[in-house]
């Protein structure tokens, strides 16, 4: 059907995209799901739709983006469907109040939301998995971009019996055939397209029980059994944690987490079924700057905010990322105490801050608005209002609000209500400064952190450039690790030697940062930065050290040859990077140590690892022949700011 003629078909009966579910309803969706040629990316197959149609109408429709092969069987006996490349088209007279059934079978290469990872390598790290982000499932699965059609998705996805496959819903079945199995999955509620996901690897799993006893399952690689704890700490912690703080039980049956290569964010609350960056996986060390504490609390925030009530659309998007974002920090702070909440949602305010001082605030309730926005400023938006209304009125009315819109979509409007209701205070004032206005209101949150936080009224009077002394004497007396970190970093180097008195990881890891100019009578205390358990510290420090002692940078390199640091390797690539450009240093292991370097930038490792290989070969103007070639691949990744690093590397030679 071309273009012309469906929307004269879409206009004969008054039906437009966004209206379709006001005149049919998608109930449930069974998907039989299975692969190709995997090296071409290739998904096939059938998904049978149970609809209710409300309204007389003669055509209802469904999203496929680019698909190569999509047929379609109404009620198991008319051949049906035009596809137009984006939608599949059923015209018929649907008669209000009939149910229906509908039965596509496609096929595709998707170009975006699944992804095939390392099936073109004998040692990759295999895996597919998906990312709808808001409307792309309908990339590979017949489906809606419509956030507002919800569905109740069962799969049933079949693969070879080595992998371990892994989507939404309780895992009722698994049947091997062969060098086949199929997984057969069951939802009980209705999800938005966006949410439906599943990843495919080599994994194996942990299952603990919450308090009140849903599988808690948390899958890793085989090859990672030491990264397990320190990755997953505080998990059940954290679960038992929001559904108390939230008031409303988690509404799905079981929770799985699975770390992936490559993700494209840092995590994605498909429902039941968080999928997050493997970059997360970490050792015991990596735990105290990079852990997955907050990704792991903000994905499951979303299972109820986000998943279980859904935004009408992205003016609403606060509703998911705001409320996720300020859970998460309720969770952390549980989990790493008071100083530690206050001193986030202090950074959280001056990311807002600077964000205002270069004209990019924008409303809370404007589409278009950054991620900062709509996750910190909703954060602190929520905070406000919990501080405006009372702890009791704030969880009543959050409560009344998960309880009346669940499996259902919202607006702001609806939240605000359930919150007048509760507190029986009008909010519209509120409204108007918090969410609909552009300006950031900083000198509000700077009054509720000098009322509310201790030991924020002397801080925020700091001017480390007006008077650097303030500053010194102030780091004497504060007791407070967090706040000690930031006026150090204020200082800009220009910190007395007596500030290696401070213990903490933190405070330590910010010397090693913004002292990059090391005085001689500091040198002994800076050394012991090298010692610190912190990947973060030694590789600041071991870089300092080296350039401003060459004498010495020698010995620096031995006291660090073993350490790898955070998933994307970022010691070790920077020691490979020293070690052959410093003179004299083990030059028979020159050629081992420049091919090693640039064997991180090949496919076969994660993009952060790439990345780093990348940036330090080219500081050091020797990214040859294998590199190049590396690089003009990471062109096409399909992590976009990945893809943008190499076109920009590209660019500038």
């Amino acid at each position: 059907m071309n273009r012309i003629l469906l929307i004269i078909v879409l206009l004969s009966t008054g039906l437009t995209f966004s209206q379709q579910t006001s005149v049919v309803d998608f109930k449930r969706a069974q998907a039989e799901i299975s692969f190709g040629d995997l090296l071409a990316k290739e998904v096939k197959g059938v998904v049978a739709y149970e609809f209710d149609v409300l309204k007389d109408v003669d055509s209802v429709f469904l999203d496929a983006q680019n698909f190569e092969n999509i047929t379609a069987i109404l009620d198991e006996n008319l051949e049906v469907g035009d596809y137009n490349g984006k939608q599949l088209i059923i015209k018929n007279a649907f008669k209000a109040n009939t149910s229906h059934k509908l039965e596509i079978t496609w096929e595709t290469s998707p170009k975006k939301a699944l992804y095939f990872i390392d099936w073109e390598y004998l040692g990759g790290n295999r895996q597919i998995w998906t990312q709808g982000q808001g409307k792309y499932t309908s990339n590979w699965l017949p489906s809606f971009d419509d956030m507002t059609e919800k569905v109740e998705f069962d799969l049933s996805i079949t693969f070879d019996k080595a992998y371990e496959v892994i989507a939404n819903g309780k895992l009722i079945n698994k049947i091997i055939s062969g060098e086949k199995a199929t997984w057969e999955f069951d939802m009980r509620k209705p999800m938005s397209s966006y949410l439906v996901a599943f990843a495919i690897g080599k994994y194996v799993k942990k299952t603990t029980l919450s308090r009140n006893g849903v599988p808690l399952d948390m899958y890793y690689y085989p090859n990672e059994d030491g990264k397990f704890e320190p990755t997953y700490r505080h998990t059940q912690r954290i679960f038992d944690f929001l559904q108390k703080e939230i008031g409303v039980p988690y509404p799905w049956q079981n929770y799985k987490q699975v770390p992936v290569k490559d993700f494209l964010y840092a995590g994605m609350e498909n429902t039941s079924a968080t999928i997050f960056s493997d970059a997360f996986l970490i050792d015991e060390t990596a735990f105290i700057d990079k852990n997955y504490v907050n990704v792991n609390a903000h994905e499951l925030a979303h299972q109820w905010f986000g998943d279980l009530v859904t935004e009408t659309s992205g003016t609403h998007h606060w509703l998911q990322e705001g409320f996720a974002t300020y859970y998460a920090l309720l969770a952390e702070r549980e989990v790493f105490g008071e100083d530690y909440y206050q001193y986030k949602l202090y950074e959280y305010a001056q990311e807002l801050l600077d964000q205002d001082k270069a004209g990019r605030s924008t409303a809370l309730l404007d589409p278009k608005s950054s991620s900062t926005t709509f996750y910190k400023k909703g954060a602190w938006v929520l905070t406000l209002l919990y501080d405006k209304v009372g702890e009791k009125d704030f969880k009543k009315g959050v409560k009344n609000y998960l309880d009346k819109y669940q499996f259902k979509n919202v607006e702001t409007n609806d939240f605000i209500s359930e919150i007048e209701a509760s507190s029986g205070k009008n909010l519209s004032d509120f409204v108007d400064v918090w969410l609909k206005s552009e300006k950031f209101h900083y000198e509000i949150i700077e009054t509720y952190l000098r009322k509310n936080f201790k030991g924020y009224k002397a801080f925020l009077k700091l001017d480390c450039q007006a008077s650097k002394v303030n500053c010194q004497e102030f780091l004497e007396s504060s007791e407070n690790p967090y706040i000690n970190t930031e006026v150090i970093r204020q200082l800009e180097g220009n910190v007395p030697k007596s500030v290696f008195n401070l213990k903490s990881i933190k405070e330590r890891q910010a010397i090693a940062q913004s002292v990059s100019t090391i005085p001689s009578g500091m040198r002994i205390d800076y050394e012991s930065l090298l010692q610190d358990k912190s990947y973060a510290t030694i590789e600041a420090a071991l870089y300092n050290l080296w350039s401003n002692f060459p004498n010495d940078n020698k010995l620096y390199l031995k006291q660090t040859k073993g350490v790898e640091g955070f998933n994307d390797k970022n010691v070790r690539i920077l020691w490979l990077t020293l070690a052959l450009i410093t003179e004299d240093f083990e030059p028979e292991n020159n050629t081992r140590y420049f091919e090693e370097l640039t064997e991180y930038t090949s496919p076969k490792y994660g993009f952060e690892i790439r990345q780093n290989a990348f940036a330090y070969l080219n500081q050091i103007r020797a990214c040859k022949a294998a590199c190049q070639k590396n690089l003009k691949q990471a062109e096409t990744h399909h992590n976009w700011q990945f893809s943008k690093f190499a076109k920009q590397l590209l660019q500038a030679e």
